[in-house]
């Protein structure tokens, strides 16, 4: 398809514009069935819709919730398009399935009718997701609770109709394109994930062995997994160098998204650095002990993700703030060092002890009997200001990589939005 000499006309979409003439448009239901059948089977293939793609469902790992019986599910045949329609914020929540099973009959699921691809329609519906075109046509009690697509306004909603040939050609088109990006970005994300591990276990070693562990005399630490520490150093417990405090539930009618008291939450806190978006603030006096000082670890202690719980960061600035309920400080006189001790495997391993299936909480008499090396103060400046330099290099290189991530994610969107619009040349 190649639209140097090809006329164009208005689409009457906001969002879409100007489209190919000899395109047309109609709805979805003019091309697509909405199936509302019951498989009426036991033991059924259980298949979820996930960012990654449609997938079958492990029933074996007891995560998510899991119904009394799949024999009223809907059944999904290969080439059917399923479309989550409770979330239409995430920009994720649709996909073609390759795979036979049965679904949830909470989300839509869409057959193709003659004269449609689904292999083009499934890229036409992810551009509605991503330019927020399914979100506007939402309904609900709020935008952040049950905001949905009905069924009837989905099948009513906009459909361009390029020919056939051209759908499969645009198809084919992307399917190649896109698996050259998603090898980008999956060779990109092992290269996070892999300095990620590096740091960790550069972290871990400097903490429990020292910067010089060929020159030093070694002992048992009395602690199996963490094994021979220098002959020099102890073991101590992080209550014996700080305190720790818990911060507190603030009144809804004291919280404000502009001015006041800056309340740090877990949303303030990624890759163990302090950032400041999505903030929240409180009018009302805060106690002097309430409020965060220079050097103080910022922890998160409680969360509905048992994964995000022990995250922190260093606060390294002055700055006007105080602490969220689920967050906690910990203030201490070496703070620099326990900070990488608390970025190491000894704080993991401490959490995965601490943290169960039932409890998501990092209490307070947890976190001080923590047990760690301690090494002299000369050792322990030094090993921080080591780690300072290797982690700053290493975030670095991770932030270009993320970057680049972001780019290509954005391109790949951008891509699928000029093709299935009919805008590009192909």
């Amino acid at each position: 398809m190649s639209n140097k000499n090809m006329e164009f006309k208005d689409s009457g979409i906001p969002w879409i514009g100007q489209i190919p003439k000899h395109w047309e448009v109609k709805k979805v239901k003019d091309g697509f069935y909405l199936k509302k059948d019951k498989a009426l089977i036991e033991n059924p293939v259980v298949l979820t819709l996930a960012r990654s793609g449609i997938k079958v469902r492990d029933l074996e790992n007891n995560e998510g919730q899991f119904a009394k019986s799949y024999f009223e599910y809907n059944p999904v045949d290969i080439d059917d398009i399923l479309l989550n329609t409770m979330d239409l914020q995430s920009g994720a929540n649709c996909n073609i399935s390759k795979i036979k099973g049965v679904i949830s009959p909470a989300y839509a699921n869409l057959r193709y009718k003659n004269g449609f691809s689904p292999n083009f329609y499934n890229y036409y519906f992810k551009i509605q997701y991503w330019t927020f075109a399914f979100f506007a046509h939402g309904k609900g009690v709020s935008y952040e609770n049950r905001w949905t697509l009905n069924n009837q306004t989905l099948m009513r909603f906009p459909l361009l109709v390029p020919p056939l040939n051209e759908q499969k050609k645009i198809a084919e088109f992307l399917d190649k394109k896109c698996e050259i990006i998603d090898k980008r970005l999956s060779n990109l994300e092992r290269k996070i994930k892999s300095l990620k591990e590096y740091k960790k276990s550069l972290i871990s070693e400097c903490v429990t062995k020292g910067l010089n562990p060929k020159n030093m005399e070694f002992k048992d630490s009395g602690i199996p997994w963490i094994g021979q520490i220098p002959k020099h150093w102890e073991i101590s417990k992080i209550k014996y160098h700080g305190t720790a405090r818990n911060g507190l539930t603030y009144s809804p009618s004291d919280l404000t998204d502009e001015s006041g008291i800056l309340v740090l939450r877990s949303s303030n806190v990624q890759n163990s650095k302090l950032v400041f978006h999505d903030n929240v603030y409180v009018s009302c006096s805060v106690k002097n002990n309430l409020m965060v000082k220079n050097n103080d670890i910022l922890i998160c202690s409680r969360n509905g993700s048992r994964n995000l719980i022990g995250k922190n960061a260093l606060i390294d600035i002055d700055i006007k703030a105080t602490f969220g309920a689920f967050m906690l400080i910990y203030r201490s006189k070496i703070s620099k060092f326990m900070f990488y001790v608390l970025n190491s495997n000894i704080f993991s391993y401490h959490l995965s002890n601490f943290v169960t299936s039932t409890i998501n909480q990092l209490t307070n008499s947890n976190f001080e009997n923590i047990k760690f090396p301690l090494p002299p103060l000369n050792e322990q400046k030094e090993i921080a200001e080591f780690l300072d330099k290797k982690c700053e290099k290493i975030d670095r290189l991770n932030e270009n990589y993320t970057k680049q991530i972001t780019a290509l994610k954005e391109y790949k969107k951008s891509l699928i939005y000029e093709c299935v619009t009919g805008k590009k040349e192909i």
